[in-house]
């Protein structure tokens, strides 16, 4: 299954309109997203907030993830603060999958913003969590903090966009998005077989590893009677039939 190093600005010196910060209203973007992928079956690690972007870098460099997604708000240059609006998506111009991930998030993104025309996809040569990274990466810069209308479409939108950053995320790696629900035990019923935990939800989808019968499992979500779950550091999807919840 996917996993993306989920990489929430650090930058607490940048203030919002109307109160909060950069690194305050990305982490809990960050937080809402969580639940959606783990439901998704898209698996993540998040940077560590006490380390700067060469730290998110190195930590991001340093295991082999799917995707480095890296979540900012912009500001206007001082002559014109609080008068610029718009999603920036920036990938990397060396990278088809960059630009694909990247035209693809915002594109989305149109669908919660309040002014779609000005989402779009741009390249960059010289972000570091874009050109730096191993993994195909992406940096979005989700509106304007120093701008009111922005600032507060941020404040009060947290979990629409975290749904649909997380579609984006499904829609590039070709799997269903699913949406969460309270997360419970599952058990495998199969009358003595192993139960196949599969990369999609799917009898010919490729099998990630097979599940004892009798074992203990996470779900997290559920897709035409598939259910995404976790077991023994495996995250993939089983077919419901085979699992009591309780």
């Amino acid at each position: 299954m996917p996993i993306v190093f989920l990489s929430p600005s650090t930058q607490e010196w940048n203030p919002y309109n109307g109160g909060g910060n950069e690194e305050l209203y990305m982490n809990l973007l960050a937080d809402r997203m969580e639940p959606y992928l783990r439901a998704s079956g898209i698996q993540f690690v998040r940077n560590d907030p006490d380390r700067n972007v060469a730290g998110a870098i190195a930590d991001s460099n340093a295991a082999d993830y799917d995707v480095h997604l890296a979540l900012h708000s912009n500001a206007a240059p001082e002559n014109l603060a609080g008068r610029l609006r718009g999603i920036d998506v920036y990938y990397s111009p060396y990278s088809m999958a960059s630009e694909r991930l990247a035209v693809t998030i915002a594109n989305n993104l149109k669908a919660v913003y309040p002014e779609p025309a000005l989402s779009r996809a741009l390249p960059t040569t010289t972000l570091g969590e874009v050109n730096r990274t191993r993994a195909v990466a992406v940096l979005a810069e989700i509106g304007y903090h120093d701008n009111a209308e922005d600032a507060e479409w941020i404040r009060n939108d947290l979990r629409a966009i975290a749904e649909n950053l997380t579609e984006s995320l499904c829609d590039y790696f070709g799997l269903p998005f699913v949406s969460p629900v309270a997360v419970v035990r599952g058990y495998v019923v199969t009358g003595g077989s192993n139960l196949n935990l599969r990369s999609y939800p799917g009898i010919n989808a490729s099998i990630l590893t097979s599940i004892p019968n009798g074992s203990e499992l996470t779900v997290y979500g559920n897709v035409n009677n598939w259910y995404v779950v976790s077991w023994n550091g495996y995250t993939g999807y089983v077919y419901g039939e085979y699992v009591v919840i309780g």
